[in-house]
């Protein structure tokens, strides 16, 4: 039976290889036999950096094979396509959608003008060229070189509090200019691009962040923008030291190289649970001030705990948000996927390849899944969208109405 004209349907694939117009065409045409002909609403593409040279190219050889689609894409380290990774080897990934009563909104921005952060959310509207839009989801690249991304995150949640938001940043290049940006038939090196899906659409994530709390949560009592000076009136590290001092060999070994501070993000949850942790990396110590680094801004009265990772807790992470997601949303709805996965993660952390798609695949079935490995990946924790690292961040898109 041939599916109806007004069912969402997404398709993903993934192909390694030396010529980019080869993969082009591969990839291309194992996307158009995969929609059975439909003509795509969306396009995105994640090329990895062997082929930089032909950035400025892309997306006019993206727009022979998809005319009449928007296409959107970026630069990448690694590439995810058709639940298959592919690290440390040339390669092209595209995810497409046919979105029927959906609206999609693309844009660039080299986010250096916004506007300012008490502005009303009508005016966040109109800059992004959307006035009339209240509701919608969004998937933001962005360039780590030159985009203000966490003012523009500040933005589009306060203009948009209830629309999800998920992506990443562009990787491969290791110096301003050498990542691309792709909208439509334009690549830029610099900004960020986004797309901004309204109508019949529901974008669910999931945040796999891979670590665990050790110790108690802690307030807070002093602090100096991003030093932490004081939790529960005496020094962090002398709190550290304590944790060390209980801690099994293994956690001892872990708080030398993988140890993290979470932030606590909403103050106010549901049924007494802990409130979600937002975990930012150590930067360092000042042992005779007893204070440490931390990469965000604090602020006194905030809830923080320190936390662990490593591989076996970054599996047990990714399975149970997984299975809590297969076992309360409904999962016949959902036809594709995009993963924003850290570059810290695939082989380097699992040993094996495939480890995210494959446990996502495997929990949720066989749908399309698409995306690229970041140098930092963007989703919401709590109530705020956030830019993270050592992270898994899912976006499963379905309709609205059923």
């Amino acid at each position: 039976m041939s599916k109806q004209p007004t069912q969402m349907q997404w398709v993903s694939h993934a192909e390694t290889g030396s010529n980019v117009s080869t993969l082009l065409t591969t990839v291309a045409g194992r996307i158009h036999a995969g929609l059975d002909g439909r003509a795509p609403s969306l396009v995105l593409v994640f090329v990895t950096e062997h082929f930089s040279e032909v950035y400025p190219h892309l997306p006019k050889m993206l727009g022979e094979h998809f005319p009449g689609a928007v296409v959107v894409g970026c630069s990448a380290g690694g590439i995810i396509g058709g639940g298959q990774e592919i690290e440390n080897r040339p390669g092209l990934s595209i995810t497409a959608a046919v979105l029927p009563g959906v609206v999609v909104h693309p844009f660039h921005t080299d986010t250096q003008n916004l506007p300012d952060e008490d502005a009303s959310p009508d005016v966040w509207r109109q800059w992004l060229g959307m006035p009339g839009l209240t509701d919608g989801h969004f998937i933001v690249l962005a360039d780590p070189f030159s985009a203000r991304v966490e003012p523009f995150l500040n933005g589009l949640d306060y203009a948009f509090p209830a629309s999800a938001k998920i992506g990443g940043l562009a990787s491969g290049g290791r110096k301003a200019g050498d990542n691309a940006l792709f909208i439509n038939r334009t690549a830029h090196t610099s900004g960020l691009v986004c797309v901004a899906l309204s109508g019949n659409i529901r974008l669910d994530t999931i945040v796999a962040q891979g670590c665990r709390a050790i110790g108690q949560p802690m307030v807070v009592t002093r602090c100096h923008q991003n030093v932490l000076m004081e939790v529960d009136h005496e020094s962090p590290l002398v709190c550290l030291n304590r944790l060390f001092q209980a801690a099994p060999e293994y956690d001892r070994q872990l708080m030398r190289t993988a140890l993290f501070l979470g932030i606590a993000v909403d103050t106010v949850v549901e049924s007494g649970d802990a409130p979600p942790h937002l975990i930012r990396n150590l930067i360092g110590a000042d042992y005779n001030a007893g204070t440490i680094t931390v990469g965000a801004l604090l602020r006194e009265g905030q809830v923080v705990q320190f936390y662990l990772r490593d591989r076996e807790t970054s599996q047990e992470d990714l399975d149970l948000m997984l299975s809590q997601y297969a076992s309360e949303n409904r999962l016949p709805d959902a036809s594709g996927a995009l993963l924003f996965s850290c570059l810290g993660r695939g082989q380097f952390l699992y040993g094996v390849p495939n480890y995210d798609s494959s446990c996502f695949l495997g929990k949720l079935g066989g749908r399309a899944l698409g995306g690229f490995f970041c140098n930092g990946e963007i989703g919401p924790v709590g109530a705020g969208t956030f830019i993270h690292g050592y992270t898994s961040a899912f976006g499963i898109f379905r309709p609205a109405t059923p």
